[in-house]
């Protein structure tokens, strides 16, 4: 699906959620119910400006308008491989911090106190 087609579906549906007609919200945002109705179908896009004034009216975000169900975009992605990073590292760094738990508990506590020195003066 283009990104003409994904954006006219959601002002479609977001329109109908607020029960607009298509002659409503052409009204209200100062285009003809001709312009809507390519905008809907994906035949035609909009400007920053007409983009401002749909989200405004049909109190959505801008970006909303741009999400699609039927394709991962990019950011979803990357989100995806950010995410598998993140939780392998995780996993690595809960090894690692067992690993020196480990190892600290077996020295022997009389040679730790050998290492540091204060420890081993009497008041």
């Amino acid at each position: 699906m283009s990104i003409k087609a994904v954006f006219g579906a959601n002002i479609k549906y977001y329109r109908k959620k607020r029960r607009l007609s298509q002659e409503r919200l052409a009204e209200m945002t100062n285009i003809t119910p001709k312009h809507l109705s390519a905008i809907e179908t994906g035949a035609a896009f909009v400007s920053a400006g007409l983009l401002e004034k749909l989200s405004g009216v049909l109190k959505v975000s801008v970006s909303v308008l741009f999400y699609s169900t039927e394709e991962k975009s990019v950011d979803d992605t990357l989100f995806g491989f950010v995410e598998q990073v993140v939780e392998k590292e995780l996993v690595r760094a809960v090894e690692l911090i067992k690993l020196q738990m480990r190892r600290a508990e077996d020295i022997p506590q009389n040679t730790a106190n050998k290492n540091n020195p204060d420890k081993n003066r009497k008041s």
